[in-house]
Protein backbone atom coordinates (compact mmCIF):
# COMPACT_ATOMS: atom_id res chain seq x y z
CA UNK A 1 0.00 0.00 0.00
CA UNK A 2 1.45 3.36 -1.04
CA UNK A 3 1.95 5.91 1.72
CA UNK A 4 0.00 9.12 1.10
CA UNK A 5 1.85 12.39 1.65
CA UNK A 6 0.08 15.74 1.92
CA UNK A 7 2.08 18.56 0.32
CA UNK A 8 0.80 22.04 1.18
CA UNK A 9 1.82 24.62 -1.41
CA UNK A 10 2.54 21.73 -3.76
CA UNK A 11 1.97 23.70 -6.98
CA UNK A 12 4.62 26.24 -5.92
CA UNK A 13 8.28 26.29 -6.86
CA UNK A 14 9.83 23.93 -4.30
CA UNK A 15 6.56 22.07 -3.67
CA UNK A 16 6.15 21.01 -7.31
CA UNK A 17 9.72 19.69 -7.55
CA UNK A 18 9.28 17.81 -4.27
CA UNK A 19 6.00 16.30 -5.51
CA UNK A 20 7.85 14.95 -8.57
CA UNK A 21 10.54 13.38 -6.36
CA UNK A 22 7.92 11.87 -4.00
CA UNK A 23 6.08 10.27 -6.93
CA UNK A 24 9.39 8.93 -8.26
CA UNK A 25 9.99 7.29 -4.88
CA UNK A 26 6.60 5.56 -4.95
CA UNK A 27 4.54 7.84 -2.72
CA UNK A 28 0.94 8.85 -3.34
CA UNK A 29 0.71 12.66 -3.21
CA UNK A 30 -2.20 14.96 -2.48
CA UNK A 31 -1.62 18.71 -2.84
CA UNK A 32 -3.38 21.50 -0.96
CA UNK A 33 -2.83 24.94 -2.47
CA UNK A 34 -4.79 28.19 -2.63
CA UNK A 35 -2.99 29.13 -5.91
CA UNK A 36 -2.02 32.51 -4.45
CA UNK A 37 1.34 32.42 -6.20
CA UNK A 38 1.03 29.44 -8.56
CA UNK A 39 -1.17 27.84 -11.23
CA UNK A 40 -3.36 24.73 -11.18
CA UNK A 41 -1.85 23.58 -14.50
CA UNK A 42 1.36 22.74 -12.62
CA UNK A 43 -0.22 19.36 -11.76
CA UNK A 44 -0.40 18.62 -15.50
CA UNK A 45 3.29 19.44 -15.82
CA UNK A 46 4.05 17.17 -12.86
CA UNK A 47 2.13 14.43 -14.66
CA UNK A 48 4.20 14.96 -17.84
CA UNK A 49 7.40 14.49 -15.86
CA UNK A 50 6.32 11.69 -13.51
CA UNK A 51 3.51 9.92 -15.37
CA UNK A 52 1.20 10.48 -12.37
CA UNK A 53 -1.20 13.36 -11.81
CA UNK A 54 -1.33 14.25 -8.12
CA UNK A 55 -4.67 15.06 -6.52
CA UNK A 56 -5.10 18.85 -6.11
CA UNK A 57 -7.45 20.38 -3.54
CA UNK A 58 -7.79 24.16 -3.79
CA UNK A 59 -7.88 25.10 -0.12
CA UNK A 60 -6.32 27.89 1.94
CA UNK A 61 -4.63 26.26 4.94
CA UNK A 62 -5.68 29.31 6.98
CA UNK A 63 -9.32 28.24 6.45
CA UNK A 64 -9.77 25.88 9.38
CA UNK A 65 -13.23 24.65 8.35
CA UNK A 66 -12.14 23.62 4.85
CA UNK A 67 -8.95 22.09 6.21
CA UNK A 68 -11.00 20.11 8.73
CA UNK A 69 -13.26 18.80 5.97
CA UNK A 70 -10.20 17.81 3.94
CA UNK A 71 -8.79 15.69 6.79
CA UNK A 72 -12.20 14.10 7.41
CA UNK A 73 -12.22 13.00 3.75
CA UNK A 74 -8.54 11.94 3.69
CA UNK A 75 -7.97 9.78 6.75
CA UNK A 76 -5.04 7.88 5.20
CA UNK A 77 -2.39 10.62 5.24
CA UNK A 78 0.93 9.34 6.60
CA UNK A 79 2.89 12.60 6.67
CA UNK A 80 2.76 16.28 5.73
CA UNK A 81 5.33 18.46 3.98
CA UNK A 82 4.39 22.06 4.71
CA UNK A 83 5.50 24.61 2.08
CA UNK A 84 2.45 26.90 1.96
CA UNK A 85 3.66 30.35 3.05
CA UNK A 86 4.35 33.85 1.83
CA UNK A 87 8.08 34.13 1.22
CA UNK A 88 9.24 37.55 -0.01
CA UNK A 89 11.58 39.30 2.44
CA UNK A 90 11.00 42.89 1.30
CA UNK A 91 7.22 42.42 0.92
CA UNK A 92 7.10 41.12 4.49
CA UNK A 93 8.66 44.40 5.68
CA UNK A 94 5.84 46.39 4.07
CA UNK A 95 3.06 43.88 4.93
CA UNK A 96 4.05 42.32 8.28
CA UNK A 97 0.52 41.46 9.45
CA UNK A 98 -0.22 39.58 6.21
CA UNK A 99 2.91 37.49 6.78
CA UNK A 100 2.28 36.74 10.46
CA UNK A 101 -1.34 35.83 9.80
CA UNK A 102 -0.75 33.67 6.75
CA UNK A 103 2.45 31.88 7.77
CA UNK A 104 1.60 31.23 11.42
CA UNK A 105 -2.16 30.60 11.33
CA UNK A 106 -1.69 28.04 8.53
CA UNK A 107 0.94 26.19 10.57
CA UNK A 108 -1.15 26.21 13.76
CA UNK A 109 -4.18 24.91 11.81
CA UNK A 110 -2.09 22.06 10.37
CA UNK A 111 -0.60 21.03 13.72
CA UNK A 112 -4.07 21.14 15.27
CA UNK A 113 -5.39 18.88 12.47
CA UNK A 114 -2.43 16.50 12.91
CA UNK A 115 -3.32 16.06 16.59
CA UNK A 116 -7.03 15.59 15.93
CA UNK A 117 -6.70 13.24 12.96
CA UNK A 118 -3.67 11.26 14.10
CA UNK A 119 -1.19 12.34 11.40
CA UNK A 120 2.17 11.80 13.10
CA UNK A 121 4.84 13.28 10.84
CA UNK A 122 5.65 16.79 9.59
CA UNK A 123 8.46 18.17 7.44
CA UNK A 124 8.60 21.96 7.73
CA UNK A 125 9.95 24.32 5.12
CA UNK A 126 12.21 26.61 7.16
CA UNK A 127 14.96 28.97 6.11
CA UNK A 128 18.51 30.08 6.80
CA UNK A 129 16.99 33.50 7.54
CA UNK A 130 16.57 32.22 11.13
CA UNK A 131 20.34 32.69 11.56
CA UNK A 132 20.19 36.40 10.67
CA UNK A 133 23.79 37.47 10.05
CA UNK A 134 25.75 34.62 11.69
CA UNK A 135 28.81 35.53 13.74
CA UNK A 136 30.66 32.49 12.39
CA UNK A 137 30.70 31.00 8.87
CA UNK A 138 29.92 28.48 7.56
CA UNK A 139 26.87 28.26 9.80
CA UNK A 140 25.83 24.96 11.40
CA UNK A 141 22.65 23.93 13.24
CA UNK A 142 24.20 24.75 16.63
CA UNK A 143 24.63 28.44 15.74
CA UNK A 144 22.66 30.84 17.92
CA UNK A 145 19.64 32.28 16.15
CA UNK A 146 19.95 36.02 15.59
CA UNK A 147 17.06 38.49 15.70
CA UNK A 148 15.46 38.18 12.22
CA UNK A 149 15.99 41.05 9.78
CA UNK A 150 12.46 40.71 8.35
CA UNK A 151 8.96 39.62 9.41
CA UNK A 152 9.32 36.73 6.91
CA UNK A 153 12.41 35.46 8.74
CA UNK A 154 10.60 35.92 12.04
CA UNK A 155 7.68 33.74 10.87
CA UNK A 156 10.15 30.94 10.17
CA UNK A 157 11.79 31.34 13.57
CA UNK A 158 8.43 31.44 15.39
CA UNK A 159 7.16 28.57 13.21
CA UNK A 160 10.07 26.40 14.33
CA UNK A 161 9.36 27.24 17.98
CA UNK A 162 5.67 26.34 17.59
CA UNK A 163 6.58 22.98 16.03
CA UNK A 164 9.28 22.25 18.62
CA UNK A 165 6.92 22.98 21.52
CA UNK A 166 4.15 20.88 19.93
CA UNK A 167 6.46 17.91 19.29
CA UNK A 168 7.85 18.06 22.84
CA UNK A 169 4.38 18.24 24.39
CA UNK A 170 2.83 15.50 22.23
CA UNK A 171 4.98 12.41 21.76
CA UNK A 172 2.74 11.28 18.88
CA UNK A 173 3.99 14.14 16.69
CA UNK A 174 7.44 14.02 15.09
CA UNK A 175 8.85 16.82 12.97
CA UNK A 176 11.87 17.83 10.93
CA UNK A 177 12.61 21.47 10.08
CA UNK A 178 14.71 21.89 6.95
CA UNK A 179 16.57 25.19 6.88
CA UNK A 180 17.09 25.99 3.21
CA UNK A 181 19.75 28.25 1.93
CA UNK A 182 19.01 29.69 -1.56
CA UNK A 183 17.17 27.34 -3.96
CA UNK A 184 17.68 28.07 -7.66
CA UNK A 185 17.25 26.37 -11.02
CA UNK A 186 14.46 24.29 -12.51
CA UNK A 187 13.63 20.71 -13.39
CA UNK A 188 15.94 19.45 -16.20
CA UNK A 189 12.85 18.87 -18.40
CA UNK A 190 12.12 22.65 -18.16
CA UNK A 191 8.49 21.70 -17.42
CA UNK A 192 8.45 23.20 -13.91
CA UNK A 193 10.51 25.99 -12.36
CA UNK A 194 10.37 29.27 -10.50
CA UNK A 195 7.73 31.60 -11.93
CA UNK A 196 7.25 34.64 -9.68
CA UNK A 197 4.28 36.92 -10.23
CA UNK A 198 5.27 40.52 -10.84
CA UNK A 199 8.79 41.68 -10.10
CA UNK A 200 10.96 38.78 -8.85
CA UNK A 201 12.20 39.01 -5.26
CA UNK A 202 14.88 36.37 -5.78
CA UNK A 203 18.10 36.93 -7.68
CA UNK A 204 18.08 34.15 -10.27
CA UNK A 205 14.63 34.77 -11.83
CA UNK A 206 15.58 38.45 -12.03
CA UNK A 207 18.81 37.46 -13.79
CA UNK A 208 17.05 35.18 -16.29
CA UNK A 209 14.25 37.69 -16.97
CA UNK A 210 16.84 40.40 -17.61
CA UNK A 211 18.83 38.02 -19.81
CA UNK A 212 15.70 37.31 -21.84
CA UNK A 213 14.95 41.02 -22.23
CA UNK A 214 11.82 41.16 -20.04
CA UNK A 215 13.57 43.57 -17.68
CA UNK A 216 15.83 46.43 -18.73
CA UNK A 217 18.46 45.83 -16.11
CA UNK A 218 19.30 43.91 -12.97
CA UNK A 219 19.95 45.93 -9.83
CA UNK A 220 22.80 44.64 -7.69
CA UNK A 221 21.99 45.82 -4.17
CA UNK A 222 25.26 47.06 -2.72
CA UNK A 223 28.94 46.70 -3.62
CA UNK A 224 30.34 47.93 -0.29
CA UNK A 225 29.81 44.80 1.82
CA UNK A 226 32.75 43.14 3.57
CA UNK A 227 33.08 40.44 0.89
CA UNK A 228 35.76 39.80 -1.77
CA UNK A 229 33.88 41.73 -4.50
CA UNK A 230 31.64 43.88 -2.27
CA UNK A 231 28.38 42.12 -3.20
CA UNK A 232 26.28 39.88 -0.90
CA UNK A 233 27.21 36.21 -0.58
CA UNK A 234 24.67 33.36 -0.51
CA UNK A 235 24.66 29.56 -0.76
CA UNK A 236 22.78 28.59 -3.94
CA UNK A 237 21.54 25.00 -4.25
CA UNK A 238 19.63 23.31 -7.05
CA UNK A 239 15.91 22.92 -6.38
CA UNK A 240 15.94 19.22 -7.33
CA UNK A 241 18.71 18.57 -4.79
CA UNK A 242 16.55 20.39 -2.24
CA UNK A 243 13.46 18.38 -3.24
CA UNK A 244 15.35 15.10 -2.73
CA UNK A 245 16.11 16.12 0.86
CA UNK A 246 12.37 16.36 1.61
CA UNK A 247 11.81 12.80 0.43
CA UNK A 248 14.68 11.59 2.62
CA UNK A 249 13.28 13.53 5.61
CA UNK A 250 9.77 12.10 5.13
CA UNK A 251 11.14 8.56 4.90
CA UNK A 252 13.22 9.14 8.04
CA UNK A 253 10.08 10.08 10.00
CA UNK A 254 7.83 7.36 8.56
CA UNK A 255 10.47 4.68 9.20
CA UNK A 256 11.10 5.96 12.75
CA UNK A 257 14.77 6.70 12.13
CA UNK A 258 14.62 10.16 13.71
CA UNK A 259 16.77 10.55 16.84
CA UNK A 260 14.43 13.00 18.62
CA UNK A 261 10.83 14.17 18.10
CA UNK A 262 12.10 17.41 16.58
CA UNK A 263 15.16 17.61 14.33
CA UNK A 264 16.74 20.45 12.34
CA UNK A 265 18.94 20.21 9.24
CA UNK A 266 20.74 22.81 7.14
CA UNK A 267 20.34 22.30 3.39
CA UNK A 268 23.02 23.99 1.32
CA UNK A 269 26.12 23.31 -0.77
CA UNK A 270 28.61 24.67 1.74
CA UNK A 271 29.87 27.20 -0.83
CA UNK A 272 29.35 30.94 -0.63
CA UNK A 273 28.72 32.65 -3.98
CA UNK A 274 28.57 36.41 -4.45
CA UNK A 275 25.88 38.15 -6.51
CA UNK A 276 28.52 39.16 -9.06
CA UNK A 277 29.78 35.55 -9.27
CA UNK A 278 26.19 34.36 -9.85
CA UNK A 279 25.91 36.86 -12.73
CA UNK A 280 29.17 35.52 -14.21
CA UNK A 281 27.83 31.97 -13.97
CA UNK A 282 24.69 32.99 -15.89
CA UNK A 283 26.77 34.73 -18.56
CA UNK A 284 28.94 31.60 -18.92
CA UNK A 285 26.08 29.14 -19.42
CA UNK A 286 23.81 31.40 -21.50
CA UNK A 287 26.32 33.28 -23.64
CA UNK A 288 24.28 36.42 -22.84
CA UNK A 289 25.93 39.57 -21.50
CA UNK A 290 23.78 40.76 -18.63
CA UNK A 291 22.84 44.41 -18.23
CA UNK A 292 23.23 45.17 -14.53
CA UNK A 293 23.75 48.24 -12.35
CA UNK A 294 25.15 48.56 -8.86
CA UNK A 295 22.73 50.35 -6.58
CA UNK A 296 22.27 50.95 -2.83
CA UNK A 297 21.78 48.24 -0.22
CA UNK A 298 18.30 46.74 0.22
CA UNK A 299 16.45 46.65 3.55
CA UNK A 300 16.40 43.20 5.17
CA UNK A 301 19.44 41.86 3.27
CA UNK A 302 22.26 40.31 5.26
CA UNK A 303 25.88 40.52 4.14
CA UNK A 304 26.96 36.91 3.80
CA UNK A 305 25.81 33.43 4.70
CA UNK A 306 26.57 29.90 3.60
CA UNK A 307 25.86 26.52 5.11
CA UNK A 308 27.83 23.92 6.93
CA UNK A 309 25.75 20.99 5.56
CA UNK A 310 27.86 18.25 7.20
CA UNK A 311 25.10 17.21 9.66
CA UNK A 312 22.60 16.61 6.81
CA UNK A 313 25.36 14.94 4.76
CA UNK A 314 26.11 12.50 7.59
CA UNK A 315 22.73 11.99 9.24
CA UNK A 316 20.46 12.04 6.16
CA UNK A 317 22.98 10.73 3.64
CA UNK A 318 22.07 13.75 1.51
CA UNK A 319 24.25 16.20 -0.34
CA UNK A 320 23.92 18.51 -3.30
CA UNK A 321 24.85 17.15 -6.72
CA UNK A 322 24.40 20.04 -9.18
CA UNK A 323 27.03 22.76 -9.61
CA UNK A 324 26.20 26.47 -9.75
CA UNK A 325 26.60 26.50 -13.55
CA UNK A 326 24.37 23.42 -13.96
CA UNK A 327 21.71 25.00 -11.74
CA UNK A 328 21.90 28.29 -13.62
CA UNK A 329 21.60 26.52 -16.97
CA UNK A 330 18.35 24.82 -15.90
CA UNK A 331 17.01 28.21 -14.74
CA UNK A 332 17.86 29.69 -18.16
CA UNK A 333 16.35 26.74 -20.06
CA UNK A 334 13.14 27.15 -18.03
CA UNK A 335 13.00 30.91 -18.64
CA UNK A 336 13.34 30.42 -22.42
CA UNK A 337 10.75 27.65 -22.49
CA UNK A 338 8.04 29.59 -20.62
CA UNK A 339 8.60 32.72 -22.72
CA UNK A 340 8.35 30.77 -25.99
CA UNK A 341 4.81 29.74 -24.98
CA UNK A 342 3.66 33.34 -24.46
Amino acid sequence: MKKKILVTGGTGYIGSHTTVELIKEGFDVVIIDNLYNSEAEVVDRIQKISGVKPQLEIIDVCDQEKLDLFFKNNKDISAIIHFAAYKAVSESISKPLDYYKNNLVSLINLLDAMKRYGVPDLVFSSSCTVYGQPEKLPVNEEAPLQPPTSPYGNTKQIGEEIIRDTAFSDKNIKAIALRYFNPIGAHPTALIGELPRGVPENLVPYITQTGYGLRDELKVFGDDYDTPDGSCIRDYLHVVDLARAHVIAVKRLIEGKNKTNYEIFNLGTGNGVSVLDAIKSFERVSGVKLNYKITGRRAGDIEKIWADPSFANKELGWKTISTLDESMKTAWDWEKKIREKQ
